[in-house]
């Protein structure tokens, strides 16, 4: 199989060819190697390795790149929440009319197989169960709660904490902020395409995605990548609001096996078929644990929680990844303690050693007053 794969040299996208490769598969990767995310002077390198350099959004480009391919990796993406609003344009420039140009020409092309990197974040907050009124959705948490230190969802009805769970593929859409709102707005357009064209798309939705080669010194980058480097640098990795936030960590490796068994699948599925499924290692863990886990495995020093917080944060969001297990038979591999163990000594990638500030800090991958606990973590045509 030979197969086209968007953001190829960024961090999930390397990994994905990587796992192409070692399955005898083919790849032709296309990045925009956008300096916010690569080394300086790396777009020179992949042009002597062959890597096509150049950007989701020039049809030609595209159109180039996906002569005599089977399928299609989609990995090109502008992630994270950015700084501000300001950053919306470029968002939905990269995010949704590179996948819009991708998809013309897939179907000029009559290339009929397309998997997604998904995202959790178009759940909005994850699943919460009121002892009183069941599963309910509870709205954004009012910024005077976060102030006073109240950081659970409540009930909307009768105001109970509530119980935190398992969030299904089922579940309604809520994005809350823009880089959420292109996610699904991308999984809309395959889903189009699929009908409109006869094809095939599936989309993977990354929860906490980490390992080696995460992007370091970029406002766009995932917590795992923010503690990893503070550890580096010898200073406490900085946990926002009470550091029990759950989140669902799933390394590298694992994404890139999922990646692999749903190209192998997507061209058995039947025509115009859409399917999401949650891409999540089952094995939920808050942000005080993965920063702990990882800066005992560093060496220290030992994280810190400051109680800060972001507007417009989750507080909780973990997967039901059991579809995937079930259809594709996808098993996540990599332990959460091992996989911390191996992040706390692996290499990152970024354009260099400048130390993010605090504003990096405040705005989700996936990552507004609390820390980048999140997953999909660099800004490149290839997360």
């Amino acid at each position: 199989m030979r197969v086209l794969v968007t953001g190829g040299a960024g961090f999930i996208g390397s990994h994905v060819v990587a796992a192409l490769h070692a399955a005898g598969h083919e790849s032709v990767v296309l990045d925009a190697l956008l300096p916010s995310a690569h080394p300086a002077g790396a777009a020179a390198g992949a042009r002597d390795a062959g890597l096509l350099v150049g950007d989701v959004r020039d049809r030609e480009t595209v159109a180039a790149a996906l002569a005599g391919v089977d399928a299609v990796c989609h990995q090109a993406a502008m992630v994270g929440l950015g700084k501000e609003f300001a950053d919306a344009p470029d968002y939905v420039g990269c995010n949704d009319l590179g996948t819009a140009v991708l998809l013309a020409e897939m179907a000029a092309a009559g290339v009929a197989n397309l998997v997604l990197a998904g995202s959790m974040v178009v759940y909005g907050e994850g699943h919460y169960a009121c002892p009183r009124h069941g599963t309910v959705r509870p709205g954004p948490r009012p910024e005077a709660a976060l102030r006073a230190g109240s950081f659970e969802p409540h009930c909307p009805d009768c105001g109970a904490e509530l119980t935190p769970g398992l969030v299904s593929e089922d579940a309604p859409a809520d994005p809350r902020n823009v880089y959420a709102a292109t996610k699904l707005a991308q999984e809309h357009l395959a889903a189009a395409w699929a009908r409109a064209t006869g094809g095939r798309a599936v989309s993977l939705r990354y929860h906490n995605v980490y390992g080696p080669g995460m992007p370091r010194d970029t406002p766009y980058a995932g917590v795992a990548s923010f503690f990893r480097s503070a550890l580096a640098r010898g200073e406490a990795p900085r946990v926002f609001e009470d550091g029990r936030q759950r989140r669902d960590f799933v390394h590298v490796r694992d994404v890139a096996a999922a990646n692999l068994v749903a190209l192998e699948s997507v061209g058995q599925r039947p025509a115009t078929s859409f399917a999401a499924y949650n891409t999540g290692s089952g094995d939920p863990h808050t942000i005080g644990e993965m920063a702990a886990e990882l800066a005992a495995a560093h060496g220290g020093p030992a994280p810190v929680v400051t109680g800060e917080y972001r507007l417009g944060d989750v507080r909780h969001v973990t997967a039901d990844s059991q579809r995937l297990r079930a259809d594709l038979g996808w098993l996540p591999r990599v332990g959460f303690a091992e996989g911390m163990a191996e992040f706390a000594r692996a290499e990152l990638r970024g354009p260099g050693a400048g130390r993010p500030t605090e504003a990096s800090q405040t705005a989700e991958a996936p990552q507004t007053v609390g820390a980048s606990q999140t997953a999909e973590a660099s800004l490149s045509v290839g997360a």
